[in-house]
């Protein structure tokens, strides 16, 4: 029998209520997220604190507003670096920071926030999800009731901005800088009195002269704080932080109670901001460093000596925290085989990174 019009109409129909019951059942599938995220960076600096807005922006679109994460700027709910004790308190659901400013209680959280002479932010985003970085990210801070999702990788940090010329790695001795992380004890190394302050706090200690120098973020972010303003030197590369990851810290009994379909749209809405962050990032770097230059920045590249010196006293702090910390050396450990995995690829694969120098482009 020949199909009449009414039958196709009553298959589309039918065809439709099963789509709208499947989304349906989806939706009713989500649970219902209603958690403030305190944040360890202000949401208008670029790609470092607009990412998780941007993630949270995602979420409600996506859900149709099941899942609601209001970020909160620092200072307003817990101060800016207590993210991590917080929300393994259970004191806050969730908190968005880089991941090392609470590695005196986990030494090993310095490495997923930044490795020196380490993993860049493709390879790293790599090592998380193909070579047992998530692995170890949960054997490192569930025993603290923590579940962190990597969710905002960015370029390298800049390596410095000081009040006067370093001609050479003894320049660096005595000087008081502020630096985080691993790099801050690397950085000691040479002699130099480091601390750590929030970005807020930089400029006027750099113009007072209480700072000598400071490594903080990308070129974007430094020139949001307006460090070319009372530092009129710029040095890179950021050795001490080749990538820059932050994560959204969820209470570990929080995150057991989620849907399995909740955790999944996290955890997307995360790998979507890992993209956003990235590509954010690399996007603005080159006009904001030629903009310095043209400000009057003295923008200087270290010399290879100076490189040595840094990866030298690099193998020094980081082997000694291997030998310390068990899970530190763990971690390390998985990181630097991956990238001597890789090292033939990232080599041979991609043309050298100053090959229109070299050819007279």
């Amino acid at each position: 029998m020949k199909p009449t019009r009414t039958h196709f109409l009553g298959s589309a129909a039918a065809i439709g209520a099963l789509a709208f019951m499947a989304s349906a059942s989806a939706a009713d599938a989500l649970d219902r997220v209603r958690w403030q995220v305190p944040m360890s960076f202000a949401s208008t600096l670029t790609a470092l604190g607009d990412t998780m807005p941007w993630v949270a922006d995602q979420l409600r679109a996506a859900t149709d507003g099941a899942i609601d994460l209001r970020v909160a700027e620092p200072g307003t709910v817990i101060p800016a670096l207590s993210i991590f004790e917080n929300v393994s308190e259970g004191n806050i659901d969730a908190g968005y920071s880089w991941m090392g400013y609470e590695w005196g209680t986990v030494p090993a959280a310095a490495l997923f926030g930044a490795t020196p002479f380490g993993l860049e932010s493709i390879e790293f985003l790599a090592w998380m999800t193909h070579h047992g970085g998530q692995e170890l990210l949960e054997e490192t801070f569930h025993p603290y009731n923590v579940h962190p999702i990597l969710c905002g990788t960015i370029s390298p940090e800049t390596a410095g901005w000081f009040r006067s010329e370093m001609n050479n790695v003894e320049d660096l001795r005595g000087l008081r800088f502020r630096a985080a992380g691993v790099g801050g004890e690397i950085f000691q190394e040479f002699g130099m009195s480091v601390t750590l302050l929030p970005g807020g706090e930089l400029y006027q200690a750099l113009e007072t002269g209480t700072l000598d120098g400071t490594e903080f973020s990308l070129p974007t972010v430094d020139e949001q704080l307006g460090f070319y303003q009372v530092a009129d030197y710029l040095y890179l590369p950021g050795w001490h932080q080749p990538s820059t990851n932050q994560f959204l810290y969820v209470n570990l009994d929080v995150w057991n109670g989620l849907s399995e379909q909740t955790q999944a749209v996290f955890n997307m809405a995360c790998m979507a901001g890992n993209a956003y962050a990235i590509a954010r990032a690399e996007a603005l770097q080159g006009a904001i460093i030629t903009s310095f230059e043209e400000r009057g920045t003295n923008v200087r590249t270290y010399s290879e000596e100076q490189i040595a010196a840094f990866r030298e006293a690099a193998n020094t702090v980081l082997g000694r925290w291997s030998e310390q910390d068990e899970m530190f050396g763990k971690v390390y450990s998985s990181m630097m085989d991956y990238q001597a995995e890789l090292r033939p690829w990232k080599e041979q694969g991609y043309l050298p990174r100053d090959w229109q120098t070299r050819i007279g482009e």
